[in-house]
């Protein structure tokens, strides 16, 4: 019986069920929220504070539950000339290819069910793998594949067909123009997002985000030492992804496509869950930005000089059948469960963190013309992601030797 648990938990499916509808969607929901709270404190209102159940108000927090089942409930309208195949596929284009992408995102440690209880030595786990209590391990990451960065593009590639399908879909002039404008924006700008990971490829060697959260930069330092964490080792490529990805989302200040005010945006002719759909994946894919940031730039799970088996600071880095361990130094002991708590809440706090920061962006910046947007993406951003690989394949050839 216990050994059919820990199968099930372990199963691929469990975890991106776990991962999407305990941590993604809760997250993606209150930032509707948060989003609309942040900007009445920008701009000295009150803000949402009015849902509420019975004497329950929560400062507003409820406001998400009644989108929720105000989109539900609500009529959902299609018009009579639209295509009505693809008129509903759009959405769902939209949705699904970054709700598939969180498969490659570590959002913890890997757990050993039979070593909760005590301090788990990486010492002794890399030098006989094979023990007992190191069995039926339970890796927190749906899928580790060695090109998953490039699964990740390749996989919100697909999101760009949702836009531009929903736009001629829609047989409206004005949301055709929408659409034609999101694709537009989003294919220039991921030339750039691709390029300015190009740089964290050639100092970590792998693409695989768990490889490169539990290795860190270098085998020379802990992989839990911020200093080893790539925002320090590619700064400009930090910058320039986080830039890129920000006009991926579609939002303020490159927000062109959908912006209501002043243009037509591509789903002018949806109503209810459809819509709700479109309203769903934007806030999702800030998280999955956000989750993509903290996983390659800032460490993902690891917290400042936590290793497995407790706090350290100070010791040394020793190799242990081809695997970097850090041995030595202060330390204090800590259970193993309490660490991979701690480690799953730092990816939690990373990943809040980061999207606020996008939320901020979002309440500062004007929203750029068509003409600076793509200035932005072909003249600045793109030519300094090729400058960044130079650099760094430059330092790398002669400072490391390889």
């Amino acid at each position: 019986m216990v050994d059919v648990i820990l199968a099930i938990l372990d199963h691929p499916a469990f975890k991106w069920a776990l991962l999407v509808l305990v941590m993604v969607m809760p997250l993606a929901s209150l930032l509707t929220w948060a989003e609309r709270r942040q900007s009445a404190m920008m701009q000295d209102r009150l803000g949402p504070n009015r849902a509420n159940i019975g004497p329950i108000k929560l400062k507003g927090i409820l406001h998400f539950v009644a989108d929720a089942l105000k989109m539900i409930f609500k009529e959902d309208f299609i018009p009579a000339n639209v295509h009505k195949g693809l008129f509903a596929l759009a959405p769902i284009l939209a949705l699904a290819p970054v709700l598939i992408a969180f498969a490659i995102i570590p959002f913890g440690p890997t757990i050993y069910p039979h070593h909760l209880w005590t301090p788990l030595s990486d010492f002794s786990l890399w030098s006989n793998p094979g023990a007992p209590e190191f069995a039926d391990g339970i890796r927190l990451q749906v899928q580790q594949i060695d090109f998953g960065l490039i699964f990740y593009f390749a996989v919100l590639t697909l999101a760009n067909y949702g836009g531009t399908i929903a736009g001629w879909a829609s047989y409206n002039k004005w949301a055709l123009l929408g659409g034609l404008r999101s694709s537009s924006q989003m294919m220039s700008y991921e030339v750039a997002m691709g390029l300015s990971l190009m740089g964290s490829f050639l100092v970590c060697g792998s693409l695989e985000p768990g490889a490169i959260v539990a290795g860190g930069t270098f085998d020379s330092m802990s992989a839990s030492n911020p200093a080893n964490w790539l925002w320090l080792w590619q700064p400009l490529g930090l910058i320039l992804f986080f830039t890129a990805a920000i006009a991926e989302t579609k939002r303020a200040p490159f927000d062109i496509p959908e912006g209501e005010p002043e243009i037509i945006g591509y789903f002018v002719e949806y109503s209810g869950i459809r819509w709700g759909m479109f309203f769903l994946a934007e806030f999702i894919e800030i998280v999955f930005i956000s989750a993509v940031i903290a996983s390659v730039f800032l460490g993902g799970y690891q917290f400042p000089f936590l290793d497995p088996d407790g706090f350290r600071i100070g010791g040394e880095m020793a190799m242990v059948n081809g695997h970097a361990v850090h041995v030595g130094g202060a330390f204090v002991a800590i259970d193993h469960w309490a660490v991979a708590l701690i480690q799953i809440a730092a990816f939690g706090a990373k990943v809040i963190g980061v999207s606020w920061l996008q939320l901020m962006i979002r309440w500062t910046l004007p929203r750029f013309r068509a003409d600076q947007l793509m200035n932005l993406g072909w003249k600045l951003l793109l030519p300094l992601s090729l400058a960044n690989i130079m650099v760094t394949a430059l330092i790398k050839l002669l400072f490391m030797g390889t």
